[in-house]
């Protein structure tokens, strides 16, 4: 699976998310730091990649397009770093990976994650 690591989370994830054996980019590196969502968006879903990201707005796009792709995981936590999250991250990815490669919507905090199969309806 490859990841897109949105801006709104360090670049300290791409290191850690590969120890997984995930792809990851960090999305400076591959597109205009000052991009929309929807370019995001479309650039992760032209490229086959998930989105990993801090923002609401994501899963707000996926369910008014009920875009089938790409997925998305977002973090609704206020520690965002992935010294506090990595491992959470890793067992989610591992948990979630064939769902993920199909599309779906991932909420994450602390206790818990809910997965929702795209398009929502």
């Amino acid at each position: 699976m490859k990841l897109l690591i949105d801006m709104n989370l360090p670049p300290d994830w791409v290191e850690t998310l590969k120890q997984g054996g995930w792809e990851v980019v960090h999305w400076s590196t591959v597109g205009d730091i000052r991009a929309t969502d929807q370019t995001i968006m479309e650039w992760a879903r032209a490229n086959e990649y998930t989105v990993f990201t801090h923002d609401l707005d994501f899963g707000a796009i996926l369910a008014a397009t009920r875009a089938q792709r790409p997925s998305v995981i977002q973090v609704r936590t206020q520690d965002i770093m992935p010294q506090s999250l990595g491992d959470r991250m890793q067992q989610i990815l591992s948990e979630y990976e064939p769902i993920l490669e199909k599309g779906a919507l991932v909420t994450v905090d602390k206790a818990r994650s809910r997965i929702h199969i795209l398009p929502f309806h």
